[in-house]
């Protein structure tokens, strides 16, 4: 108990920071012209993120009206829309209102749909969606625990994992031992990995009792496992990990594994002014009920 509130001592009461600087990818100009560009509308729908549907449209894909599609083409009333020759009922996204959930992924779950190897999935403890699917901003490895975000617009989604709006992710991290202060600043400096240079925007000491020190660290891109390959680099041994804020998201105190919380429309407002886009407004600001592992709100 005391290790949860040492690691999670940083973290507001509200699940969305205001204060927080907006992403660097700039907002979209609006589009002009009748109907939405149809990369547009089924990342709404959560078919896939708007690159995604982008090269579909370039591998001839997708087809209108019997058409082949192009990068500009829009969907208006009436369109017949296919997808590998398959009909997409795409009205059905053209009004759908997003939905952001924060899950409190324990250890030992995969982020993904099916997992061959039949360990849980965070999937399957979300509500199910009429008509799109849940979309996870980012991934957390099965030996990490802490906030996942989840959206049915696969845009935001795309918007707020995309390298070039340099979202940062904290991370609370238990290690073994104790760590030199010309380490600390290394990490910050930056270490070369398999993969290319990496580093901590920012590392703050958090105490810890015995041979386990407890800190809170920065990274501001979402390389796989990342983390750990840093403290990994300078020998340091990370018994565990817990992801506490991504973006202007922080994890709720009160939120235990395994359950979530979902966004309020003006909680929506602000992580939307966060990513650079407009949320549209729904005609009932009230959350959806659903059934599921939902907690009271912190």
């Amino acid at each position: 108990m005391q290790e949860t509130e040492q690691r999670r001592s940083s973290s507001p009461k509200q699940p969305i920071e205001k204060k927080l600087p907006q992403a660097s990818k700039k907002t979209a100009a609006s589009q002009s012209g009748e109907g939405e560009r149809i990369q547009k509308v089924l990342a709404r729908g959560g078919v896939g993120s708007r690159r995604e549907i982008e090269r579909w449209i370039d591998e001839g894909r997708l087809k209108l009206n019997g058409n082949p599609v192009s990068l500009g083409d829009r969907l208006k009333a009436g369109d017949h829309l296919q997808i590998n020759d398959r009909v997409i009922h795409w009205e059905k996204f053209a009004e759908q209102p997003t939905r952001v959930l924060l899950y409190h992924k324990p250890t030992g779950e995969v982020v993904t749909r099916r997992d061959p190897e039949g360990r849980p999935v965070v999937f399957t403890q979300l509500p199910k969606l009429e008509t799109s699917r849940w979309i996870s901003v980012g991934r957390l490895d099965i030996n990490t625990s802490g906030l996942l975000l989840v959206t049915n617009n696969g845009e935001l989604a795309n918007r707020l994992m995309h390298p070039s709006t340099q979202v940062e992710r904290e991370y609370a991290v238990r290690i073994l031992g104790n760590v030199s202060d010309a380490t600390l600043e290394k990490l910050k400096q930056g270490v070369e990995l398999e993969d290319g240079k990496a580093k901590f925007d920012d590392i703050k000491f958090f105490g810890g009792e015995g041979a386990n020190k407890w800190y809170n660290v920065t990274v501001s891109e979402g390389r796989n496992r990342l983390v750990r390959r840093l403290w990994e680099s300078q020998e340091v041994v990370v018994s565990r990990l817990m992801r506490v804020r991504y973006g202007p998201v922080v994890l709720p105190e009160r939120l235990k594994a395994r359950t979530f919380y979902e966004l309020t429309d003006k909680e929506l407002d602000l992580l939307f002014e966060f990513a650079g886009m407009e949320h549209e407004k729904r005609a009932n600001t009230a959350n959806p009920e659903f059934k599921g592992n939902r907690p009271r709100r912190s």
